[in-house]
């Protein structure tokens, strides 16, 4: 929470691998103290932009309560993040219909869910499925986490000794400053280690499960990725509570395909049979582009894949409009504080000199293209399509 909270607002609390209701109450007390409540309209859905040349403003379409109206900015800034929150990604399993069970994607989390004493299997093996799987295993019987291929996972601890330390001696927005930029350092040189000596970061990474697991547990049957640390992003699990849970016996992680679905739980390539009384689809999340607001110019409708990105934050030939999308190899919120400020800054030079648009503008010599964001996630593959594209350089 470091890195991931607000620059201006310390995070004090304990715990840095926060739980829900924690950041929750964070974000309200950093809404409360700088007076942003009367700035903010919930239960609204943005359902098209289009922008006036001639008016030099955007015509905003709004949806409320079932209702339709507009409004009119002279700049719009998509803060949307890229997921689509309305359906989660899930491929298609035969035999679905045939299993007697409870079928349930954490996208639409129902909050009766009764797990106590049952088998539950998670099917995936990216952060959803890590997090739920230390999660449930205290009340469920059982909980297996099915994963077709393993991914990179690292216990950090949940509070932060250096920052716990400086707590004691320094005022807490020092501190927040001090850790923020250690754990951010810290969160890069990782990064850029696995990009250079992946053979190396491999090692470390498997030597570190190992000692969290039982003696004689196949850590290179589970925990051994084919790709290199840092192709896909890394699963983090504060205090090592997923090596925990398996370690007790609580939780297990079995790596193998699915056949299908049957009446009582999940048949195997390998022959066996998962039993279940619920199956958790944690298969990961599908992507749009700015909350999929249909984005116009003068009428005329705009394919974002046919434009590029300027300095991650704008887009060609698309007049006043902005977007805020975080770093993918690092905390989110560092590149929103990093564009915040520079679109703070785009604004007051326009100010300052009568300017109503800006508009960025590619070279017509730019030929190669590339995608938006190059990690080979596979939810990241299967949505570049939709999205602006980076040219062969900066900016």
């Amino acid at each position: 929470m470091y890195t991931y909270g607000i620059k201006f607002k310390p995070w004090v609390r304990e715990n840095t691998i926060a739980d829900a209701h924690e950041i929750l109450d964070y974000l309200h007390e950093t809404v409360r103290e700088n007076g942003l409540a009367r700035h903010i309209h919930l239960g609204h859905r943005v359902l098209r932009a289009d922008f006036s040349r001639a008016q030099a403003r955007w015509n905003v379409t709004v949806e409320r309560d079932g209702e339709q109206f507009d409004v009119s900015c002279g700049v719009l800034v998509s803060a949307a993040g890229y997921f689509d929150y309305d359906q989660g990604y899930t491929p298609h399993f035969e035999g679905r219909e045939d299993f007697r069970g409870q079928i349930v994607h954490p996208q639409r989390w129902p909050d009766d869910l009764d797990y106590a004493g049952k088998k539950v299997v998670v099917i995936g093996s990216g952060a959803t499925a890590v997090t739920l799987l230390p999660a449930m295993a205290d009340k469920a019987g059982h909980v297996t986490m099915l994963q077709r291929s393993p991914s990179y996972v690292i216990p950090i601890p949940r509070q932060d000794p250096i920052a716990k330390l400086l707590h004691r001696l320094l005022p807490d927005t020092a501190v927040h400053a001090i850790a923020r930029r250690v754990n951010s350092t810290r969160i890069n040189l990782t990064f850029t280690l696995s990009q250079r000596y992946p053979t190396l970061v491999r090692r470390l990474v498997r030597r570190i499960n190992a000692r969290a697991l039982p003696g004689g547990y196949p850590v290179d049957t589970h925990f051994n990725p084919r790709y290199n640390p840092w192709d896909q992003r890394m699963c983090m699990v504060p205090d090592s509570d997923l090596f925990k849970a398996i370690s007790r016996g609580a939780a297990s992680v079995v790596t193998d395909r699915i056949v299908r679905f049957t009446e009582h739980g999940i048949q195997l390539e390998s022959g066996d049979e998962l039993d279940a009384d619920i199956i958790v689809t944690a298969t990961g999340l599908n992507m749009v582009p700015f909350g999929k607001i249909d984005l116009r110019v003068d009428g005329q409708n705009i394919d974002l894949h046919d434009h590029l990105v300027y300095k991650s934050m704008m887009i060609s030939d698309i007049p006043n409009f902005a977007f805020i999308i975080g770093y993918t190899n690092t905390s989110w919120t560092l590149k929103v504080d990093l564009v915040a400020d520079h679109l703070c800054r785009l604004l007051a030079h326009m100010d300052r000199h009568g300017y109503q648009t800006v508009t960025p503008v590619a070279d017509n010599h730019i030929g190669s293209r590339r995608p938006y964001i190059e990690m080979r996630s596979g939810y990241l593959r299967r949505a570049m399509h939709l999205f602006p594209q980076q040219g062969p350089n900066g900016p």
